[in-house]
C-alpha cells in the first residue's frame, strides 16, 4: 500500500493533452504563451526548460564559438534557437543549420536543415539521453553531442535509425571531436575547449 507521504511520480499517471506544430504555434502568436516563455514543445508535450548555471552558460558560449571557427560557408551556427520537428519544436543549446539565419524569415529550420544538434546537460542529462535522443533520431538529425557537465564528457551519437542513433561516441577532456556536416568532416574541436575549466 503506498504511503501517502510517497513522492508523486515524475511522469503524470493521467493521459496528456498532446498539441500539434500548429497549436504551439497558434498559441505563441495569441500570446498564450509570451514570447521568452520557459518552455519547449517535445513530442506533442509542453517541457519546461531548466534554469541555466553558470557552467552551462560558458559552455554553450564555447560550443558555439568553436563550431563557428570550423563550420564551412554556407552553415550557420546558432544558440538556444528553435528547430520544427514533425511533433516537436526544441530549442537546442546549439545548432548547426544550412544557409544564413537570414534564410528562414517565416519559418525556423527544420529537420531537413539541421546537421548538427548540441544539448549542454547537468539536471536535464535523463532527459536529454531519453527524449530528446530520441526526438532527435526520430527526425533524421545526422548528429547529436551531450556535452554531460556532470562527468566532463561528450557523447557523441550518429547515424539516426528508428527511436536512436547506430553509433554512440564517449570523449574525455583529453580527446577532440569530429566535426561532420553532411557526411564530411569540416574540422576537429577539442573537448576541452567546450567544458568549463576544471
Amino acid at each position: 500500500m503506498a504511503s501517502l507521504l510517497s513522492p508523486i511520480p515524475s511522469t503524470p499517471l493521467d493521459p496528456l493533452w498532446r498539441f500539434t506544430v500548429d497549436q504551439y504555434h497558434l498559441m505563441i502568436d495569441a500570446g498564450i504563451l509570451p514570447s521568452g516563455s520557459p518552455v519547449e514543445l517535445v513530442e506533442g508535450v509542453l517541457l519546461q526548460k531548466m534554469s541555466k548555471k553558470a557552467p552551462h552558460r560558458i559552455s554553450t558560449r564555447a560550443a558555439r564559438r568553436e563550431l563557428e571557427a570550423v563550420v564551412p560557408a554556407g552553415w550557420f551556427v546558432d544558440e538556444q534557437e528553435p528547430i520544427t520537428l514533425a511533433d516537436s519544436e526544441p530549442e537546442p543549446d546549439v545548432m548547426v543549420a544550412r544557409g544564413d539565419s537570414s534564410d528562414y524569415p517565416d519559418r525556423h529550420p527544420g529537420a531537413a536543415d539541421v546537421a548538427l544538434v548540441v544539448e549542454i546537460a547537468d539536471t536535464t542529462i535523463a532527459r536529454d539521453r531519453g527524449v530528446k535522443t530520441r526526438m532527435y533520431a526520430r527526425a533524421g538529425i545526422a548528429v547529436y553531442w551531450i556535452v554531460d557537465l556532470n562527468t566532463g564528457r561528450v557523447e557523441v551519437r550518429i547515424d539516426p535509425h528508428g527511436d536512436s542513433y547506430r553509433s554512440l561516441t564517449l570523449l574525455s577532456r583529453s580527446d577532440s571531436i569530429s566535426v561532420t556536416i553532411d557526411g564530411m568532416e569540416v574540422g576537429t574541436i577539442p573537448v576541452s575547449r567546450i567544458l568549463p575549466k576544471s
